[in-house]
């Protein structure tokens, strides 16, 4: 097994990014080049607006590179938190 791969995982790019880096994130893993990965998601939204709740989702879901948790991730604990407090 290829050493590379055991270790790799799926997040938002902080360097190939247009919006969020979901894109060049999904790009980075697959091994696939961004600009496909962005046509497929504008294809996606025309049609039937699957596209833009699929990207949400993964931008929520995808943690970026700098980061060890996700942006969900971190909106339920910071959540978690404050609700602890009152």
């Amino acid at each position: 097994m290829n050493e590379n791969f055991a270790t790799k995982r799926l997040q938002r790019s902080e360097t190939d990014r247009f919006l969020t880096g979901v894109c060049g994130g999904i790009a980075a893993y697959t091994g696939v080049d961004s600009t496909i990965i962005r046509i497929v998601f504008v294809v996606l939204a025309l049609l039937g607006m699957a596209g833009i709740p699929i990207y949400v989702l993964a931008w929520l879901l995808m943690p970026a590179e700098s980061e060890r948790r996700s942006l969900l991730e971190q909106i339920i604990r910071n959540f978690q938190g404050k609700s602890s407090e009152n």
